[in-house]
């Protein structure tokens, strides 16, 4: 990141600065669009981080040395108990990430080390770095999830060390009428408390699809890129740029007067979602089921007061990484009651624990692996430990108990890759009353749908993972984004093969990865033949008002040209065009 400083109020931005921009030279910088939308504002970048100390720049005395870890201590907690206030200003996945942040500001195994490192004469300032570093290296070690939480640290690592020096906090500036932000990748902290009457869009040089920063921006729905690389450093701060979303696009130079229309228009069409109420269907009728993807009891309930239907996927995992043990079923039960209660007899499809690779659970971590992606994780952990599923399948059944007559409790397993497990998993669940389903992420399982559909009552395609394992890699790593884009036309073609199968088998397809927010993906997704779509509950109305602008044959019409297309942007290119030329009156065409 850049170090030019940002602190100072966007107030004396004039027409006349805006002017002198578009006078400028154009150019585009193009990443991964994760949330549509367009802004026209100057840039803005988040104020730089602290620089950091070096070993022995600071030597403290023995006898000095209990009162510096004192003075690390009432730092941690200042910056927690700060966290803490914005989550409390906060709601949904922004409150969680920043409750999450606050708690490692107070992790014991991170304050252990950092005494450790302080009785060994280092300032607290170095102590803190040191211990970081550790925890750093062992969570990029994990991959997936867990290296995405060294942002979370290393924010917390940069707010304690600007405490100490008793300089400002480092994050986003002080902004006074609009602006695009900036930064090498933002922190869950800074995301999640954006106003975003001023800040219009963000763009990163890191990240991904996946990460907290996209994830948040979608909750706010917000104009977000990420992983745009280094060139995003050679845009000045107070330089006017034009941001498309959609199209993952940021421009500089661009005509004033021309980029305004864009934003008016995407407003325009902003309020016409708002307006969408639901049920889902196209504009000839065909119904398709939209879902929310949650977390926890928290998300279930702002997600039923939305347009979704129901639960197309509950993350149970998210509730047990920082789990030492494992909950008893009694225990468990009471937790995922809380999200069946939240949506009384509708449709619930819960996950079984997706732990190992990313999302590591203490309580059923096995050996380290070299490739943990690769290796057991998902259903795989019950091969050795079947008591484990066993035990959570008793708390889903207990908790389903409660729900009211009629309520269906759909239940499936994650990473799935043979025939010989969705048929021992589905009489696990039906031994208990519970509906069987698959997730379908392992390419394997698309291939041999045929042969693992007869032993299921459905299955969910996540397509974060199929087009991760597709494509050969991280879904993680920004340097890999342009192959992790879900529009990849064999990752398309996966999902069109699964739903045929579907189709003969009478099993219905959902998808409950990320593609499924994307609503021009969400129609090719239909015109594939995908029933259900499950997303974070605020992209539901997005993808209803989409699909109710086309018909079924429209859909079908927009797929067929994406799964022929050789790469994600010819896709996502034709099939807008597709659409715009579809959504003309008919007197234009």
């Amino acid at each position: 990141m850049t170090n030019t400083d940002n602190t100072g109020s966007l107030a004396h931005t004039t027409s006349a600065s805006a002017a002198a921009n578009e006078a400028g030279q154009r150019g585009t910088i193009a990443g991964t669009g994760v949330v549509a939308g367009a802004a026209y504002a100057p840039a803005v970048r988040v104020r730089p981080r602290p620089q950091l100390p070096q070993s022995g720049e600071a030597i403290v005395a023995e006898d000095q040395r209990e009162a510096e870890f004192a003075r690390f201590q009432q730092a941690a907690e200042t910056v927690a108990q700060r966290l803490e206030g914005r989550a409390a200003s906060a709601e949904g996945h922004a409150a969680e990430v920043l409750k999450a942040t606050a708690s490692m500001a107070r992790d014991k195994g991170w304050h252990k080390t950092v005494r450790k490192n302080v009785r060994g004469g280092n300032g607290a300032e170095y102590a803190v770095v040191a211990a970081t570093d550790k925890f750093v290296s062992m969570f990029e070690s994990a991959g997936g999830v867990m290296a995405e939480r060294t942002t979370d640290l290393k924010d917390v690592r940069d707010r304690v060390i600007a405490e100490l020096r008793g300089e400002d906090e480092p994050g986003v500036p002080h902004v006074e009428g609009e602006a695009v932000l900036l930064a090498d990748d933002l922190a869950p902290a800074d995301t999640a408390t954006l106003d975003i009457d001023r800040i219009k869009a963000l763009v990163t040089e890191l990240g991904g699809p996946t990460s907290h920063t996209s994830i948040i921006a979608r909750q706010l729905d917000i104009p977000c890129i990420v992983a745009t690389g280094a060139k995003l450093r050679e845009l000045a701060a107070g330089q006017w740029l034009f941001v498309d979303g959609s199209r993952g696009l940021v421009e500089t130079g661009a005509d004033s007067e021309s980029s305004r229309a864009a934003v008016a228009e995407y407003q325009s069409k902003a309020a016409k979602i708002a307006q969408w109420e639901g049920p889902a269907q196209t504009n000839d009728g065909y119904r398709v089921q939209l879902l929310a993807n949650v977390a926890d009891g928290n998300a279930a309930r702002l997600a039923a007061g939305t347009q979704a239907e129901g639960v197309g996927l509950y993350r149970t995992e998210l509730s047990f990484l920082n789990a030492s043990e494992e909950p008893s079923v009694d225990e468990q039960a009471q937790i995922y009651a809380k999200v069946f209660n939240a949506f009384g007899d509708r449709k619930v499809v819960v996950r079984t624990l997706d732990a190992g690779s990313d999302k590591p659970i203490s309580y059923a971590a096995l050996d380290d692996e070299e490739n943990p992606a690769l290796g057991v994780r998902g259903l795989r952990i019950a091969r050795d430990n079947e008591s484990l599923l066993t035990r959570q399948l008793d708390a889903f059944a207990q908790a389903a108990e409660q729900r009211p007559e009629g309520a269906q409790t759909w239940v499936m397993a994650p990473m799935v890759a043979t025939a010989n497990e969705a048929r021992w998993f589905a009489g696990l669940c039906r031994e208990r009353n519970l509906i069987p389903g698959a997730m379908i992420e392992v390419p394997a399982a698309a291939l041999m749908a045929d042969t693992i559909m007869p032993h299921l009552d459905f299955v969910s395609i996540g397509t974060n993972d199929l087009t991760q394992y597709t494509m050969a890699a991280d879904r993680l790593s920004p340097q890999l984004a342009y192959l992790t884009d879900p529009w990849q036309p064999a990752v398309l073609r996966l999902i069109q093969h699964t739903c045929v199968v579907g189709g003969d088998n009478n099993v219905p397809v959902g998808v409950c990865g990320e593609a499924a927010a994307d609503p021009m993906l969400a129609a090719v997704l239909t015109g594939l033949g995908v029933n259900s779509l499950s997303a974070a509950s605020t992209a539901v109305a997005g993808v209803g008002a989409q699909l109710a602008e086309l018909t079924l044959e429209d859909c079908q019409k927009i797929a067929a040209a994406a799964v022929s297309c050789e790469g994600p942007s010819e896709a996502r290119e034709k099939v807008r065009e597709l659409i715009e030329d579809l959504s003309r009156p008919a007197a234009d065409n």
